[in-house]
């Protein structure tokens, strides 16, 4: 995928010099999970056409699906009007995104009593 490293400058980092990051799957626009991302992780999801997350807890990178096998497939990457979130569209391979084993990790609703359909 294209781009141009004065986009990624454009972005606006917030804490930690990171950017939420929604994934939404390209086959019904189902949205999968929400990540962050720094600058180097949005290079690399350009770049590799994978993505790529910092991880807040273990302060490492890592690309979905590498120990699960849910790997995502960027197919369209866009940045908000006030450039301080993404929007990763993506083709999802495997079972799903949530590392519970469900397709979204937003399969709860309020009021619900639980999983949503």
């Amino acid at each position: 995928m294209s781009f141009e490293e004065s986009e990624i400058a454009a972005l606006r980092f917030g804490e930690g010099g990171l950017v939420p990051a929604i994934v939404q799957d390209v086959a019904d626009g189902t949205v999968l999970m929400l990540g962050y991302m720094n600058a180097e992780a949005v290079r690399r999801t350009l770049s590799t056409g994978r993505t790529w997350f910092w991880s807040r807890s273990r302060q490492e990178y890592w690309c979905k699906g590498e120990t699960s096998g849910d790997r995502q497939w960027v197919r369209d990457a866009r940045y908000d009007c006030d450039a301080d979130a993404l929007l990763v569209v993506v083709e999802q391979e495997g079972a799903g995104a949530c590392h519970t084993g469900n397709r979204s990790c937003f399969y709860r609703s309020f009021g619900g009593g639980g999983a949503s359909s």
